[in-house]
Order: C-alpha cells, then structure tokens, then sequence
C-alpha cells in the first residue's frame, strides 16, 4: 500500500485530496496541524512520530528531521542494498510527499513583524523533505503546489509511465520553489551580512514569480510575460480600474511615467508626465491635476497622442475633461474622482491604473545583457542641493531658481543625452537620446518652436556636463537665461566663459543623471 506524507501550511483543498488519495488506497502519514484537520474530517491519518518512534519536540521545529522520514523518501526502490538496509531498520518507503512551506515570505510582508518572528517562519523540515522527494522523483511525487492537486489525482490514474515524466516536471517545481524561498529568506537576513567594499554582494539572487503573459512583446514576434521581483511592490501592486489588457509596451511607459512623477511624490503640489517611448514628452508642476496636465501637454502635443500620461496626486473631473479629448493610452495615479472615473471609463480601451508613484530607496536596477546582468543602485530622484555651486558670474533670479529647481527634477526622467528646456514649472521643449548633447539642445529647441512656444527668459538643464561650448551658445541663441548642469568637464572654464559672455547664470550640481 503506498504512503503520503501530508505537511502543509497553506491547507487549500488538502481535505478533499486527502480524501481522494484514500480512496486510491494510499496510507496517510502526516505532522500536528495538518493531521488535525484531516482527522476532524475523518480521515484516517498515522502521525509522524508514530513512524519515527519519536515525539515532535521544540514546540514543533522538530518532527520529520529523522531517519526514518528521509530513507523513505530517498531509497532507490531497484538497489537492492538500499532494500535490504530499509528492512533490517523497519523503515518504509514513502511514495508521496505533499508539503507547502512555513509562510516566511507572507510574514514578512506584513507591517511591524519583529526579526524573530519572521526568523521562526523559516521552514526547515519542509524543503529537506521537499528536496528528498524531488532528488528521487523516480519513484516519489514531490508536491508542492495546492493547485497541482487535480493533475496529480488524474496522474494516479493514467498508465504508470505518463507519471514517471510529470514526477519530473513536480521535481523542477519543488526546486525552482524552494530557491525561491530560500532567496526570501537571505534578502531578509541580508541587512546583516558583510558586503564587498562597492556595497554590492558576491553573489545576487533574483528571485521572480509570473505576474501574468502579455499578448507579446516589443513587437508581434515576440512572446512576453510580467514577472514580479519578489518581495517588491511596484507594477505588481498596480490596479486596473478600466481598459483593455495592458501590453509590455504599455508596462514600461507606466513604469518610466511613474519615475518622471516620483520626484513629486511627496508634495502637495499636483506634477503630471506625459510619457512616450519611456521618455517624457512633457512634464509640468501646477496647482491642480488639470493645469499639470494642461501645460504638461503644450510641450508637444503631437507626441502626446497615443501616451502614458501619470499623476502625482489623484486625477480631478476637471483633469479628466482635458484627458477625455485626447487618445491616451492609460492614466496612472494614485486615485481617480468619481467624476473622473465616470468621464473616463466612457472611453472603452482607455486603461485607468491606479498606483501611488513613490521614490525607491532601496534595491537594485537590473539591465540584462548578453551572457549577464548590469547591476546599480537605483536612481535617486530626491535632489539635495548642498553640492550645488554657482559657476557664472550672474545670479540666477529667485524665478529661475524656480525654475531651475523644476528642471533638475524634470530631467532625471529623459533618456540621455538629456536636455529640457523649462519655465514657469513646465518643460518647453525637450531633447532626448541624442548621439551629441548639442543635437539634444537644438531639438529642444525645435521642439518649443514647433509647439509656439516663446524661449525668451526661460532655462535649460542638461543631465550631463557640456563637452564644448556649443550647447551653450545654441541655447543663448534662443533666449535661455540660465541652465542646470553636473559640471565637471575638462572644458569647464570654457563653457563658463560662453555662459558669462552671453548673461547667463550657470549652476553646477556636481551630479550626473543619465539614463540610457
């Protein structure tokens, strides 16, 4: 008669599982909890520490950690050494194990666990089972998965080979969860661990669960799929309260709009990002959601259509009359007004994402390349001034301070070589992804142009240092009266000479923000 071990924390459909596999004359073995709900439905159910002779001790953290469990589990049923080894023991094989593990990673995701607690939802029993099953998936079945239960009970009933190939498949399963598990486990105790002398461990363990499959990906030929990383928020956490599916296009626009908001995040002053490409194309501060948006859109209103556009504060009705003209892809922001959602939700593919957009202080950014990954800290988008020095002889005025302030957050955001052009807290033009920072300038500038906007007195912030004075004296021409910058070219004095020849206050940050 075959045996199943039964060990689960999560106890979703156990009960008629159970109860099928005894049906099919199965012998239950099982531990505390899980054999107590089994027995109350009245299924008959052997406790483990009758199989080991030994009683569960440590208010449980021991139980299954025994000879007796794991030569059950791990005895080559063709080996006649192990055979005669497990009779002259009195052991027995067990021919199943069905464990689902302590729940750490829910544990830690509640607010205000203390370190011991999530330290005593570290499963140990569990996986050294789980791991015993799946090494000897020949002959044992190595389930970790509730929703497996189904395919499993219909496995039982298929020819004996069809089951031989799915205990493989269960086995890679048991191990990609316990991998999982175990790299919950060291990003929680990471904090108190050594790290190399860059703050970047030896080694990385990027742990993701499928969120959902895309229709595709970047283009039709494509497949795709969203895989949340564990233990973070982020897109996962996004609500969709109207729309048509989200696409992988869609999800990196949101997720570039979110980080061109993020700067706001903590303001009361409502900012608005209209997002194409995963670059701004406009960007604006006001004193309403509907004025962010409005002068948000003056920038360039032709790349506007068929954008992401991202609210730092919720969307007003006022803010959803402006929207409802536009061909918007998705809207995300922290909330929607009832007048809003009822304006909105009139358009049928219109997607309406709610998601508070916040500054991330703390993980990594990740950018795959052949054969690796590219690791950094993520992109700070909270501007302290300290390190800012004035480098011209004129002094910016307390608007182009403003203004300067403005632009400094606003062109973190744009893809490099960076520059926006800004006044009155909205980007006028913008020039993004150039060869050459002087190109970026000039398309700013046509960008303006374009869209009637006048330069006149405004000011230009560029992400990384001028190489040559060019950019500037393309910006003088303009009408730009003061520009934001890193600094820190070997050209320096010359770029400072031209802004002085042309009056324009020049202040360095001392801090670059490309973003490729």
């Amino acid at each position: 008669m075959p045996r199943a071990l039964l060990s689960v924390s999560d106890k979703s459909g156990l009960v008629a599982f159970a109860s099928e596999l005894q049906r099919r004359g199965w012998t239950l073995l099982s531990t505390g909890g899980t054999a107590g709900v089994l027995r109350d439905a009245g299924i008959p159910v052997t406790e483990i520490s009758q199989v080991t002779g030994h009683p569960e001790v440590m208010d449980g953290r021991v139980k299954t950690l025994h000879p007796s469990v794991h030569a059950g589990l791990l005895a080559r049923r063709d080996n006649p050494e192990d055979r005669a080894q497990m009779e002259t023991l009195g052991y027995e094989n067990i021919d199943m194990v069905v464990v689902n593990l302590y729940p750490f990673r829910e544990t830690i995701a509640k607010a205000g666990v203390s370190f011991a607690d999530a330290v005593e939802q570290i499963d140990i029993g569990g996986p050294a089972m789980l791991r015993s099953a799946a090494k000897n998936h020949e002959s044992v079945w190595p389930i970790v998965d509730p929703s497996d239960y189904p395919t499993v009970l219909k496995l039982l009933d298929a020819p004996a080979e069809t089951g031989e190939t799915a205990r493989r498949g269960f086995a890679a399963k048991v191990f990609a969860h316990t991998s999982a598990y175990d790299s919950a486990i060291a990003g929680c105790l990471e904090p108190a661990t050594a790290e190399s002398s860059i703050g970047l461990d030896d080694s990385i363990q990027i742990n993701l669960q499928k969120v959902q499959d895309l229709r595709y990906g970047e283009n039709p030929d494509q497949t795709a799929a969203f895989y949340k990383e564990e233990g973070q928020g982020g897109l996962a956490a996004l609500e969709q309260l109207h729309g048509k599916e989200l696409s992988f296009n869609n999800l990196l626009d949101v997720d570039a709009a979110l980080l061109a908001v993020s700067a706001w995040s903590g303001d009361e002053q409502p900012a608005c990002a209209i997002i194409k490409h995963t670059t701004p194309c406009g960007i604006a501060v006001g004193e309403s959601a509907a004025e962010a948006y409005r002068k948000a859109l003056l920038t360039d209103p032709t790349s506007a259509f068929g954008s992401i556009v991202a609210f730092s504060t919720p969307v007003t009705e006022t803010a959803a009359m402006l929207l409802r003209p536009q061909f918007v892809e998705a809207i995300v922001a922290p909330g929607f007004s009832e007048g809003a959602l009822r304006l909105l939700t009139e358009k049928r593919n219109l997607r309406l994402l709610k998601l508070r957009p916040q500054q991330l202080d703390s993980g990594m950014d990740f950018k795959r390349v052949r054969g690796g990954f590219l690791v950094q800290t993520r992109l700070d988008m909270d501007f302290d001034e300290a390190t800012w020095t004035l480098a011209s002889q004129r002094k910016p005025t307390d608007s182009e301070w403003t203004d300067l302030r403005f632009a400094w957050r606003a062109v973190a955001p744009v893809k490099s070589n960076a520059i926006l052009i800004a006044r009155g807290g909205a980007s006028l033009g913008i020039g993004a992804g150039q060869m050459s920072r002087v190109d970026s300038s000039r398309l700013a500038v046509l960008k303006a142009q374009d869209a009637g906007l006048d330069l006149e007195g405004a000011i230009l912030a560029s992400d990384a240092f001028f190489p040559f004075r060019d950019g500037v004296d393309a910006a003088a021409e303009a009408g730009i009266r003061a520009i934001i910058q890193p600094g820190g070219s070997k050209r320096d004095a010359e770029v400072i000479a031209a802004a002085d020849e042309h009056g324009i206050a020049m202040v360095f940050t001392g801090r670059r923000l490309f973003r490729h």
